[in-house]
């Protein structure tokens, strides 16, 4: 059973930061494209921000962003540590959702986190 472990969720106010990491096998790091999706209650679980696995060609991003949280998250990892973090700054209430990693490897082959909740008081 491949794990993904997330931590750094919390509660913060509005306009506050927090900085989410996720731990996931190497085996599995090293081949994945890592990714934070999110879902707040009643609604389907979406994209917030992806990161490929290898360092791309010159001028190919390496990573993607949801419109709604462009220029306030950032998506890092760390290769070393096999570690995947995602940095929320000046955070909204509509932020607030349970957070999940994700490694996906190729097609139909996704590997989730447990999750991790993000609370952003108004």
């Amino acid at each position: 059973q491949v794990q993904l472990v997330e931590s750094g969720g919390g509660l913060v106010q509005a306009g506050g930061s927090l900085r989410l990491s996720c731990i996931a096998p190497k085996s599995i790091f090293d081949i994945a494209s890592m990714g934070w999706y999110r879902q707040a209650p009643g609604k389907q679980r979406e994209l917030v921000a992806t990161i490929t696995a290898t360092k791309p060609l010159p001028g190919v991003r390496t990573t993607n962003y949801a419109d709604a949280v462009k220029d306030r998250f950032t998506i890092s990892r760390d290769n070393a540590e096999h570690r995947v973090y995602l940095q929320m700054n000046s955070l909204k209430p509509e932020d607030t959702a349970v957070y999940y990693c994700n490694a996906h490897v190729t097609r139909g082959l996704d590997y989730w986190g447990q999750g991790t909740q993000v609370t952003v008081s108004s």
